[in-house]
């Protein structure tokens, strides 16, 4: 898209940020158990990863009860992998209880925090998901914020405190948006942010999943690029083999995916190509562009990971650390004597919003 197209599409549908619709939906812990909280299905519009204007989806989640001291909180709340199929949209899985965060997003409203959650690009939306691509999905974390803050209903104070929180993609959602928030949403004054199990650097992370257990998130990875700069034309390198693949993953929800992968042969990424995207000079200066931690997060940061984490080495997270802390950022490292990913959110999380209530605390 040229600049002259993203300027008529801003002036049609608004900046990044604008809401665009929202409606009234049931948010559900588990089937026929609702969260405690009025919930908005929203539609706004925010950036991809080189910028041309897009729209996604979203939740906006409130408590019912009045928020006695000061302002109420609202949390951009950055969702960990969810798959690639429409149906893996958050909103989608929360209006029927089958959301796995679902249990952390409660403990967030059970502390009075409004909380806003992206369904991120590409999913519930046309094109495919730009997984773990942080340049497109810390400006929709973003934009989240800014679109919950126009929702009239949710009665949310402009001037009140904001944070962000996320786990795994998530995490990477986490960091880039609080990293990107100074020059991209500086209206935004946020007083902290959470960030767990991020995959920080895509051109590392490669090598270290490649014929493991979790080597089909390389296939998650490989649409993620795609859609992000389809003019690489990434899956061109692929056999017949890992084309079928590929269309296999992008219909799954990440449950489906990692069965699928459990029942995959051990095979390294190479027999499932013509020639290795993550060779090409292109494709890892992509790569490198997503790398989190380059920019300085202008608000405290607490980063969490296992240090057995089998799917997100630690050595991303002290990474991760050390970047942000040469750049001059207040940030701690929380280490978590943990091996299994996707449960580590459950146990990052009391951790991440003691943390956050602390600093939104100051900010009132």
């Amino acid at each position: 898209m040229t600049t002259a197209d993203a300027r008529q599409h801003f002036s049609a549908h608004g900046p990044p940020g604008t809401l665009l619709g929202a409606e009234p939906m049931r948010a559900y812990l588990v089937p026929g158990v609702r969260l405690p909280a009025h919930a908005w299905r929203i539609r706004y519009a925010t950036t991809t990863a080189t910028g041309d204007p897009t729209v996604v989806g979203g939740i906006v989640l409130v408590p019912p009860e009045p928020h006695a001291n000061g302002p109420r909180p609202l949390i951009g709340y950055a969702i960990g992998t969810q798959g690639l199929a429409d149906r893996a949209a958050p909103s989608w899985q929360l209006g029927r209880g089958i959301e796995y965060e679902a249990s952390v997003i409660a403990a967030a409203l059970r502390r009075g925090w409004a909380v806003t959650l992206t369904d991120y690009p590409g999913l519930g939306t046309p094109g495919n998901h730009p997984y773990v691509i942080g340049r497109a999905l810390g400006p929709a974390v973003l934009d989240s914020i800014r679109a919950a803050r126009q929702l009239d209903p949710a009665r949310l104070d402009p001037a009140g405190p904001l944070a962000i929180f996320g786990y795994s993609e998530g995490g990477c959602a986490a960091g880039w948006a609080l990293q990107l928030q100074p020059t991209y949403a500086p209206e935004l004054v946020l007083a902290a942010g959470a960030v767990g199990a991020a995959p920080v650097d895509l051109e590392t992370m490669v090598p270290a999943t490649d014929g493991g257990l979790f080597a089909f998130l390389l296939f998650y990875g490989l649409i993620g690029l795609d859609s992000a700069y389809p003019e690489l034309d990434i899956l061109a390198d692929l056999n017949p083999r890992g084309r079928r693949a590929v269309a296999l993953f992008n219909r799954t929800h990440i449950i489906q995916a990692i069965a699928l992968g459990a029942a995959m042969p051990r095979k390294r990424a190479s027999a499932y190509t013509i020639r290795s995207p993550h060779a090409r000079p292109d494709v890892i200066a992509r790569m490198r562009e997503n790398r989190l931690g380059q920019l300085r997060p202008s608000v405290p940061v607490l980063i969490g990971a296992g240090t057995r984490d089998q799917v997100i080495p630690f050595a991303q997270a002290v990474q991760l650390h050390r970047d942000w802390q040469h750049l001059g950022a207040d940030v701690r490292l929380r280490r978590m004597p943990i091996r299994e990913h996707i449960t580590g959110g459950i146990s990052f999380a009391p951790y991440a919003f003691r943390f956050l209530a602390g600093h939104l605390a100051g900010a009132v």
